[in-house]
């Protein structure tokens, strides 16, 4: 249960397909050429037709040797993909070039390839190619041919209103630009932290899983077993007491039985008739989650209050381990003790985890349970190095939720000092699933996992 996640875990960030830039360099072609026809055999304008087409069809010829070189499925790396977006700026502001500059209104198309970086590539790439679009764009407010316009007419912006369009375009390009890697890098960072709270509660659904495994052993060695205990049974009637190979004999059997000890013991973990196994109450739910966190300085106190009997539902590792994690950082931070307090009535059951330390930081307390959220103050328990309330709240939050759960956080009223976490579920959907045939509910469990929680 920390709060970080493994490299493992997290998803790269060589995001970008190339067949998605060749399809937008195809786009952009087709639009290019269409203005320029438009422009030029459309309305009549007179344009330097060869070098414009030319750079156009130098962007198709780039399209057709990327087709070729390389598969369609192939993710550019970060540099490669700043690459071509950069030719694409270069290849944008040489065409401007040609028709008018700044004065052309298809100028603020150069921010297209930096708002393709912005969604896809690091904030350090992102913030080079708005550079170099903002230097094309500065070149491109003195140095351009004229704008197309009718033979005879003459058609020239005045300087002022050219400075406006600069200020404009280099504005939109820092806020869009912006605007798009913020909103991108947010999904990032919840698709892979996501991928981390999946990944995490597949391991702890197989831990859950491997009573069902060690039955299936016991059952398949069940047989060579017996084969192997009935040999030895039959070979001490062959020797005399005596004999030295009777000690032998002896020797085998005895560990023969007890192996058929242990195979049977392991049979019983996941009978369907070991409800004990199967259901968990309330409270043995929390000694469980607790248990771990015993013996390292902190007391864990723990209160048990409710109207009517105590809700009993099946064992679920998401809450298991969600409810491990918040306790995890309820000990790290408390000072003396942690509260565990576990209440109940006909339509409700709750959890509020509680501690005596410094509590959640002002500017945090309205963001925790987002992911990568990692200030809450200095610890003072046992697990008092390493960072703290960041990826492990954000799964913990996560794994709750998905069963039905809601979480809340909050402080302490001064002038008591601590943070508290309030879990709470609807009773009926907790007593349904722990009224469901031990069988059915395990297969459940699985679908769950292997569907809708795991990549």
């Amino acid at each position: 249960m920390t709060d970080e996640a493994e490299p493992g875990f997290l998803l790269t960030h060589r995001r970008l397909k190339l067949d998605t830039l060749v399809r937008l360099r195809w786009l952009a072609v087709g639009g290019q050429t269409m203005a320029l026809l438009v422009v030029h055999l459309g309305l009549g304008y007179p344009l330097p037709v060869a070098p414009a087409f030319a750079l156009v069809a130098l962007s198709a010829w780039v399209n057709v040797f990327l087709k070729i070189r390389s598969p369609s499925t192939l993710r550019l790396s970060d540099r490669s993909a700043a690459m071509q977006l950069g030719y694409d700026i270069l290849q944008m502001c040489g065409l401007l070039y040609l028709t008018g500059g700044l004065g052309n209104p298809f100028a603020f198309l150069l921010l297209a390839p930096v708002m393709v970086s912005a969604t896809g590539l690091s904030g350090r790439l992102t913030l080079a190619l708005g550079t170099l679009a903002t230097v094309c764009a500065t070149l491109l407010a003195f140095f351009h041919l004229p704008l197309p316009w009718p033979v005879g007419a003459d058609f020239s912006l005045p300087p002022v209103y050219s400075i406006g369009i600069w200020i404009a375009l280099v504005c939109s390009l820092a806020f869009m630009a912006a605007y798009a890697y913020r909103v991108a890098e947010e999904a990032r960072q919840l698709a892979d932290a996501l991928a981390a709270s999946e990944l995490v509660l597949a391991r702890e659904h197989h831990l859950n899983a491997l009573d069902g495994l060690a039955a299936a052993a016991a059952h398949e060695l069940g047989t060579p077993l017996a084969t192997i205990f009935l040999t030895a049974k039959e070979l001490t009637r062959e020797f005399d007491s005596g004999d030295p190979r009777a000690e032998d004999v002896a020797l085998i059997r005895s560990q023969a039985e007890r192996c058929r000890d242990i195979l049977r013991q392991l049979t019983t973990l996941s009978s369907d008739r070991d409800m004990h196994f199967q259901r968990m109450s309330m409270a043995q739910l929390i000694e469980e989650v607790s248990e771990p966190h015993r013996g390292f300085g902190i007391a864990i106190k723990v209160s048990m209050a409710g109207e009517g009997a105590e809700p009993i539902g099946s064992r679920n590792p998401a809450i298991r381990y969600g409810l491990g994690n918040l306790l995890e950082n309820a000990v790290d931070f408390a000072r003396k003790e942690v509260q565990i307090s576990c209440t109940w009535d006909s339509r409700t059951a709750r959890i509020t985890i509680s501690d005596d330390g410094p509590g959640f930081s002002a500017d945090v307390l309205s963001r925790i349970g987002e992911p990568y959220v990692s200030a809450r103050g200095p610890r003072s328990g046992a697990g008092a190095t390493g960072g703290g309330l960041g990826l492990g709240f954000f799964i913990a939050k996560t794994l709750l939720e998905r069963t039905g759960a809601r979480v809340s956080f909050e402080n302490r009223t001064p002038p008591e000092t601590g943070a508290i976490v309030r879990i709470s579920w609807p009773r009926a959907s907790i007593e349904a699933a722990g009224n469901m045939d031990p069988a059915r509910d395990s297969g459940h469990n699985s679908r769950i996992v292997s569907g809708s929680l795991l990549p």
